[in-house]
């Protein structure tokens, strides 16, 4: 809630960030990461405090309410210290160099991130949340130790900038090494000992969901009929639908678990889980038809149009954990509230949703999560499956309307555009799988949105996009910054997937433009990698690669995947060798640990394992392809038209008179089929 007459306002205010607008009325004097800032610390000779976080965050809004909000620790601040604020989503490339720099002195990261850097940036000390006490005892012995102690704090400036310069530096390997299944063998058999055998997922907690560990370990399990790995990647999808991570009642899923259980969630939602989860459930209902599936993937879409979509049909970024300033208030019933709402409802959807011990939080507070499925629940209530099932979903249509009356999390209304590229290709996957025209035209929308308000002079992204969304306006003030290598890449894997859906060849055409730029403005030509920011930004102590998949797969890792489809699509043999190339650097890193390069780990598939190009050409190509797509196999393209193309899968191949499927391999293709039964035991699928 903004206040309405503050004693403190700060240059934070000019800003357009949810998160940097929270802290323009600390009486800390904040400043945005600007060239104007960087040069007052130079000229005033101060040490500099780089801040990052983001909206949604928890812990943020505790070392907030704690220590930048008070007036004493705000002094100390003002004094000794340049205070710069960073919202980690708009400036990921300023929140890479930092958390590399604490984790080098800390051996962890996270958010809050607190960096103190000397006036030219190179870091000196840090941490991320801070107790007050702790945090005025850290401010006035750095102040001292900079004042007093000035070559010993330069020396080490200079030791720990070099290490953020070597960390994560690219090995290039010389050798190249035959891309074979038995790399991952080896890496997944060193992954399965941190498999959770009991609730999915890791074997530790915080459990987050990782979506594309989850994407390779089902792809891998389907390429080697390895039931152990189909199976935990089975349990972890089910445990975590029935879970608290996951929002019972409205649908989407918070950034992660504290528990081993699923049970008890950090209370945020981002918009790029959720995108890759929804990708993920569509394709595990592909493999498997599990029904549970189908309902996570249709609950979560409308989730995300209800609560994270703008009118013109952009996607904005996040939920906060917080309303009125408590964790989760918003997500979570009391008993008295459920029985008063359900009345005579209430028992069934008490067993059903566990409102007893183990949904039990704190404060006699419940959170919904399932524990047996449908037809054990049915048969111990002694009623029908589908008799369960109308009901529960009566009582979930009641308590979201009664939610949606409260106090709501707060919104980030920033759009990205690399997370509304992973959404927007969600929307295409689950419309690929469920054949449900809405999902693709809220996809369609959504990325000629991202073409009219994102892409400037032919081809160069921008990192948020600009539009005014009535009250909560957002970027009316805002700098444009240049697009980051993740922008690029969601946006190319993206665009190859709509045309693959769809079969509209400028968006096969588009993504090849992004990828040209990306050449020319992000190639490393030593290594063959890609560096994260342009050569057209602002340097910062060092330019940095991202190459290990986390929450969200590496720009390199995608890049790397969209060369190689774009290979193909194209035949442009160059593009599948960068791929190759790319692949190769990191194959050590593979076989070593699966779980921070299950992105790469898939393109290791692709290389590894028969790969197909499905081109479809004649008047009944959507009806082909729909029928393919009922079918699970990962390592294909598909390329199609309804009347004469010039793409090398296309040319020469239309005729009038009826629809053909062409099944290639190697640069070879099989004799042309009119059924798809046929075409499908060309490729083996069953």
């Amino acid at each position: 809630m903004k206040e309405t007459n503050p004693l403190y306002t700060n240059t934070l205010i000019h800003e357009s960030s949810p998160y940097l607008l929270q802290h323009a009325h600390n009486p800390v004097n904040w400043h945005p990461w600007n060239d104007a800032t960087l040069e007052k610390a130079k000229d005033e000779n101060k040490l500099i405090l780089v801040s990052v976080g983001y909206s949604a965050c928890h812990w943020c809004h505790v070392m907030e309410h704690e220590s930048f909000e008070d007036e004493q620790v705000a002094q100390l601040m003002n004094d000794y210290f340049i205070c710069i604020k960073v919202d980690r989503e708009e400036r990921p490339d300023i929140d890479q160099v930092y958390m590399m720099a604490v984790q080098l002195m800390t051996g962890q990261g996270g958010w809050p991130l607190n960096c103190f850097t000397l006036p030219d940036g190179r870091p000196i000390y840090g941490g991320t949340y801070f107790q007050k006490q702790n945090w005025m005892n850290i401010l006035l012995n750095l102040a001292d130790a900079y004042q007093q102690e000035t070559e010993k704090v330069l020396d080490y400036a200079k030791q720990l900038t070099e290490g953020v310069k070597l960390a994560e530096l690219v090995k290039v390997n010389p050798i190249e090494q035959a891309l074979t299944i038995e790399l991952l063998h080896k890496s997944v058999v060193a992954w399965k000992q941190c498999f959770d055998d009991a609730d999915g997922g890791p074997n530790k907690a915080p459990k987050f969901p990782l979506p594309n560990n989850y994407q390779f370990l089902l792809r891998y399990a389907h390429h080697t009929t390895n039931i152990e790995v189909h199976n935990h990647v089975e349990l972890t999808l089910k445990k975590m639908a029935f879970g608290g991570i996951y929002d019972q009642i409205g649908g989407g899923f918070a950034r992660y678990s504290v528990d081993h259980f699923w049970k008890v969630p950090h209370f945020e939602k981002m918009l790029y889980d959720n995108a890759q989860l929804v990708s993920l459930y569509a394709e595990a209902f592909q493999k498997t038809k599990n029904p549970l599936y189908k309902d996570v993937v249709y609950e979560t879409l409308a989730f995300i149009e209800r609560e994270l979509t703008s009118p013109e049909g952009a996607f904005y970024s996040a939920l906060d954990a917080d309303s009125e300033g408590v964790e989760g208030k918003y997500y979570v019933w009391t008993k008295v509230e459920l029985e008063k709402l359900l009345t005579d409802k209430f028992e069934l959807f008490a067993d059903y949703y566990n409102v007893n011990d183990r949904g039990l939080w704190e404060h006699n507070n419940y959170i919904l999560l399932r524990h047996d499925d449908d037809i054990t629940i049915a048969q111990r209530n002694n009623i029908s499956v589908n008799e369960l099932q109308k009901i529960i979903q009566e009582c979930k249509n009641s308590l979201l309307l009664v939610r949606e009356k409260r106090i709501r999390p707060g919104l980030d209304n920033k759009i990205i555009t690399s997370w509304n590229a992973l959404m927007l290709k969600a929307f295409t996957d689950a419309y690929s799988v469920f054949e449900e025209q809405h999902f693709l035209d809220v996809a369609l929308k959504n990325i000629h949105f991202l073409l009219e308000n994102t892409v400037s002079n032919g081809n160069k992204l921008s990192h948020l996009a600009s539009i005014k969304t009535g009250k909560e306006t957002f970027a009316e003030k805002h700098v444009p910054i240049n697009g980051f290598l993740e922008d690029y890449s969601f946006t190319i894997d993206a665009l190859i997937t709509l045309y693959e859906t769809t079969g509209e060849e400028n968006f096969l055409q588009k993504a090849n433009d992004l990828m040209i730029y990306v050449f020319e403005h992000f190639q490393d030509e030593h290594s063959g990698m890609f560096y994260f920011t342009s050569d057209m930004d602002k340097a910062l102590i060092t330019r940095k690669m991202e190459l290990s998949d986390n929450v969200i797969p590496a720009s390199n890792s995608s890049i790397a995947k969209s060369l190689f489809l774009l290979g193909h699509h194209f035949e442009k043999e160059e593009y599948i060798a960068k791929s190759k190339k790319m692949l190769n650097n990191v194959v050590g890193e593979i076989e070593n640990y699966g779980a921070g390069y299950s992105n790469w780990a898939m393109l290791l598939l692709f290389f590894s394992q028969p790969f197909y190009e499905v081109a479809i050409v004649g008047k009944a190509v959507d009806e082909k392809r729909k029928s393919f797509n009922k079918h699970y196999y990962p390592n294909k393209i598909f390329a199609g038209s309804t009347s004469i193309s010039s793409l090398p899968l296309l040319i020469n191949r239309f005729k009038n008179d009826e629809t053909l499927i062409y099944v290639c391999r190697n640069k070879t293709c099989l004799q042309p089929e009119t059924h798809i039964e046929t075409a499908l035991k060309q490729m083996n699928i069953k």
